[in-house]
């Protein structure tokens, strides 16, 4: 049994927490926030506490967090409080060094577009620019800040709402779609650590979208005798939207090799032999044989 450690977060301080929160909750996608104060001035950061949440409306929420070491907000912040308007620009690996140079905390009024040397473009519904190099930007308005507290750590969520979106052309499919493959995103972990979104590390699950799976709990008891299947398998194994018939069962006994294992006297070694013949089918992405070789008759 694994050992585990538990914590109470009342009993450890700011700085851990946010350690332990920003390495488990990962990978994030960042949010690289242009915003411009009231005077015209132009501030560009990155944040890693964001996602999106709402399609109708779109909004997206990224959270500039209270500095622990000595409560001070952040320049984003200060400037959305001005002028709520922002442009969130979604970061790939090609500009992900220029991204970090900005996230350098500069003084006040320091453009950090001239910094890292990224180039800035004018918006069509807002004031902040945008970020050339990004994949894709949204220009968004800020409907709302909600401040999480008053101390160093805490949270102050601008729930923007998107009223212009640009996208590079680059990352289109041929039905001007955005191409997963070809965005090569990256995204926050703890420390100083990333990912690469690369099209080695992508993979697909087939899901029942009008279907419901059957469950695990409907697949035959047997699959949890031996340790050939992975919670991974079990899972793909209760995805599936139905079980075989007898009529199914039937015909693929005829016609595969299944038959000659169902002759096994010994049920241990007929279970386990089922269950390596259909975890090498799971392997080949042939769900229908693997459920039909679990489901066989002699069990």
């Amino acid at each position: 049994m694994n050992e585990i450690t538990s914590i109470d977060v009342s009993e450890i301080g700011t700085s851990e927490i946010y350690q332990l929160l920003t390495t488990a909750i990962a990978p994030r996608p960042i949010a690289f926030a242009s915003t411009i104060d009231k005077e015209g001035v132009v501030n560009l950061s990155p944040f890693s506490f964001f996602n999106v949440f709402s399609a109708n409306p779109p909004i997206l929420i990224f959270s500039p967090v209270r500095r622990v070491r000595d409560n001070t907000i952040k320049h984003t912040l200060e400037n959305i409080r001005e002028v709520k308007e922002v442009v969130i620009n979604t970061v790939n690996y090609p500009m992900v060094e220029q991204m970090s140079l900005a996230s350098t905390e500069y003084d006040k009024g320091v453009n950090e577009f001239s910094k890292s040397g990224l180039t800035p473009i004018d918006s069509i519904k807002v004031r902040p620019p945008r970020v050339k190099e990004s994949p894709v930007s949204f220009e968004c308005v800020v409907d709302n800040i909600v401040e999480l507290g008053n101390e160093g750590g805490a949270g102050n969520l601008l729930i923007s709402r998107v009223v212009y979106i640009h996208i590079d052309n680059k990352y289109l499919d041929g039905n001007k779609g955005l191409e997963t493959k070809k965005l090569d995103h990256v995204a926050r972990m703890g420390a100083n650590w990333y990912t690469r979104v690369t099209e080695q590390s992508l993979f697909e699950i087939p899901k029942p979208i009008r279907n419901k799976g059957i469950g695990v709990d409907q697949l035959p008891k047997h699959i949890f005798k031996t340790d050939i299947f992975s919670g991974n398998d079990i899972g793909r194994l209760g995805n599936a939207e139905k079980k075989p018939s007898e009529e199914d069962l039937d015909e693929f006994q005829k016609k595969s090799s299944i038959a000659q294992i169902l002759k096994i006297r010994g049920k241990d070694e007929k279970i386990a032999q089922l269950h390596k013949t259909a975890k090498g089918y799971l392997q080949k992405g042939n769900l229908d044989f693997a459920l039909k070789t679990l489901f066989s008759d002699g069990l």
